[in-house]
């Protein structure tokens, strides 16, 4: 089955974007496929700053995205694009580092004032990077994913939806340039 790559972009392991990325890896996983997550905030912030290509965290980072099929990527929004952490990870992808995979982006912002985001500061970043199948990508409003009484985050009905179509475009695109790639 193909393989994954989560990239998480935000610089808190506590954002309401862990909710929507753990979702998203468990029907990832549910459904087959092999996921692995890179949070970008754990790798060394002097190798991200100045672009250590050679760094052993960021050559298996790189490593990571490389070997994968598709890819996730999930930022929250910070004035009005996606966060410096994830900027500067993808900095160190190689270049054509994203070409022939399937790319979702996951966002969420404090309004829907930041929805266009994903189109408009992220995807020309990726064609850069060689990316030319890039979805629709889910983008989501902070009062979807909520904290409960217990310290966890409880997603909204609507927002389950939402990502449950998502992924499911997703891993249809996924299957479709498998089938692609084998019959050649």
């Amino acid at each position: 089955m193909a393989k994954i790559a989560v990239i998480n972009g935000s610089p808190s392991l506590t954002s309401r974007i862990n909710a929507v990325i753990e979702f998203a890896e468990k029907s990832l996983r549910e459904a087959g496929f092999e996921v692995e997550r890179i949070n970008v905030a754990e790798l060394p912030p002097g190798d991200l700053i100045h672009t250590k290509f050679e760094s052993e965290p960021i050559v298996k980072a790189n490593g990571i995205v490389a070997e994968a099929d598709a890819v996730i990527i999930a930022s929250p929004v910070y004035k009005a694009s996606y966060t410096g952490v994830l900027k500067t990870f993808l900095d160190l992808i190689p270049e054509r580092g994203l070409a022939g995979k399937t790319i979702l982006p996951l966002f969420i912002g404090g309004s829907l004032a930041h929805l266009l985001t994903m189109d408009y500061a992220l995807k020309p970043v990726l064609s850069v990077l060689g990316a030319r199948h890039i979805l629709a990508g889910v983008y989501t409003v902070d009062a979807q994913v909520a904290r409960n009484d217990q310290g966890g985050l409880d997603i909204a009905p609507e927002l389950v939806e939402r990502l449950q179509a998502g992924l499911q475009e997703f891993t249809e695109e996924i299957q479709l340039r498998e089938n692609q790639k084998n019959s050649k």
